[in-house]
């Protein structure tokens, strides 16, 4: 019985079992998931949205005098003034009395098209 014994403890050593008297590490078998957990959340959620970030913030400047525009809250007007350095932006967002409002850059959340000066529908 005694061999049978002993039989056993190897056999759980040589499969990795805990050995009794030696302290359990508790990460030896979490590690490698974590691992892969973070780098899958890296690879589908914070490379993501700093592509978009990095992106947003070239549109933004690029932004130039009669780009259409959308803002935030859903305003869509045509840029009349912009300077590079600011953080404002003038849009025109009525033709007819020609109502301007002034917007913060970041705003902005996408440039519709580009319109030019003679592209009214109003002649009749």
């Amino acid at each position: 019985m005694n061999s049978l014994n002993l039989l056993a403890h190897l056999w759980l050593l040589a499969e990795g079992a805990e050995v009794p008297g030696k302290p359990v590490n508790p990460l030896d078998g979490m590690l490698l998931p974590l691992a892969a957990t973070a780098v899958a959340f890296y690879f589908l959620l914070i490379m993501p949205e700093r592509r978009k970030q990095a992106e947003q913030k070239k549109q933004l400047n690029l932004l130039k005098k009669n780009d259409r525009v959308v803002t935030l809250g859903g305003i869509i007007g045509t840029i009349t003034n912009i300077s590079p350095g600011s953080d404002d932006v003038t849009l025109r967002i009525d033709e007819n009395n020609n109502t301007r409002v002034r917007v913060l850059r970041s705003a902005i959340t996408r440039v519709l098209a580009a319109s030019s000066d003679g592209d009214s529908s109003d002649s009749k």
